[in-house]
C-alpha cells in the first residue's frame, strides 16, 4: 500500500519541486543586481571558455583568460572600486541566456551580438566590440568568400549563435552543420567534416592563430556588434556598466586590453573594434 501511494505522490512532488526552483530562479533574477554587487563587492560574469582571444580556459592555471575577461575585470573595478571582485562562470552560446534569466550570473560578456530577438529577453549595454561575420577555411581552399558556399558545400555554425540565419541568407544552398561550441566546431572543420566555419571575425582570427593551416577569407558579410547583457529591469546596473565602459574607453584602458589580445593578429585592426 505504501509503495503504491509513493508511486502516486512522487511525480507530484517532482513537479512541485521544479515549480519551486523556477520561482526561486525568477526571484533571484529580479533582485537589484547593482545593490547586491555592492553588498558582496562582487560581479558575476558569464564568459566563454572555448573562444581564443575572448575567453579561453588556461589549462595550466585553471582560469579563463581573454579580451572579454579583461574588459569585465576593468568594468568591475570602475563600478565597485579598486577592491571589487570579478567572478567568472563558464557559458556557451546556448547556455548564457538561460543562466542569466535564472540569476546564476549578473551579466553576460561572451561574444554576444545585440539582436532585436535577444533584446526581448535581456537589456544590452552600449557596443563594446564591433565584430563582423566571416568564414574560416583550410589554407589553399577554393572558397574565398561566403559567395563560394554553394550547393555541395558544408558550413559549420555554433548553436545559439546568429549564424544559422546569417548563412541561410548569405549562402542559401550550403548545407549547415550545427555544433554545440567553438572547440568542437573547429575540431570538426579540421577533421574535414565541412568546408568552412562561420562566426564572428574576431573568434575566427583566434582559431587561425591556434592553427596556421586555417585562414579567415572574404572580409565580413554581416555586422555583429557585441553588447553586455543584463536581466530586464536592472536599469541602475545597466547604467553603471555603460558609464564604466565609457570611462575605460576614455582613459585608455580599453585600448590597452584590445592591443594585448589583438595587436599581433594579422589582418585585424584594433581601431575598428570600438
Amino acid at each position: 500500500m505504501k509503495k503504491r501511494l509513493w508511486k502516486l505522490i512522487a511525480p507530484l512532488m517532482l513537479v512541485l519541486g521544479l515549480v519551486t526552483l523556477a520561482g526561486c530562479g525568477n526571484s533571484v533574477a529580479k533582485r537589484d543586481t547593482l545593490s547586491n554587487a555592492s553588498e558582496t563587492n562582487t560581479i558575476i560574469w558569464g564568459v566563454k571558455a572555448d573562444t581564443n582571444l575572448f575567453g579561453l580556459m588556461n589549462i595550466k592555471t585553471g582560469k579563463i583568460q581573454g579580451f572579454d575577461v579583461d574588459v569585465a575585470k576593468a568594468l568591475t573595478k570602475e563600478i565597485l572600486g579598486p577592491s571589487g571582485r570579478a567572478k567568472f562562470v563558464q557559458v556557451t552560446s546556448d547556455t548564457r541566456m538561460p543562466l542569466l534569466k535564472a540569476g546564476n550570473i549578473d551579466a553576460i560578456i561572451a561574444t554576444m551580438t545585440i539582436t532585436p530577438e535577444r533584446q526581448k529577453q535581456a537589456d544590452f549595454s552600449d557596443v563594446y566590440f564591433k565584430a563582423g561575420g566571416s568564414i574560416l577555411v583550410k589554407k589553399g581552399s577554393k572558397i574565398k568568400s561566403v559567395k563560394d558556399l554553394k550547393k555541395g558545400t558544408k558550413t559549420i555554425v555554433v548553436q545559439g549563435s546568429t549564424y544559422g540565419d546569417s548563412i541561410k541568407k548569405a549562402a542559401p544552398n550550403t548545407q549547415l552543420l550545427q555544433l554545440s561550441d567553438y572547440a568542437s566546431a573547429f575540431t570538426a572543420l579540421k577533421a574535414g567534416q565541412a568546408d568552412a566555419l562561420s562566426t564572428d571575425n574576431g573568434i575566427l582570427y583566434g582559431m587561425s592563430l591556434q592553427d596556421k593551416g586555417y585562414v579567415v577569407v572574404g572580409g565580413t558579410y554581416t555586422n555583429e556588434p557585441y553588447g553586455i547583457a543584463v536581466n530586464k529591469g536592472q536599469k541602475p546596473f545597466l547604467r553603471s556598466i555603460n558609464k564604466a565602459l565609457a570611462k575605460i574607453k576614455e582613459n585608455g584602458t580599453y585600448d590597452k586590453i584590445a592591443n594585448k589580445w589583438f595587436g599581433d593578429v594579422p589582418g585585424f585592426h584594433v581601431k575598428e573594434v570600438k
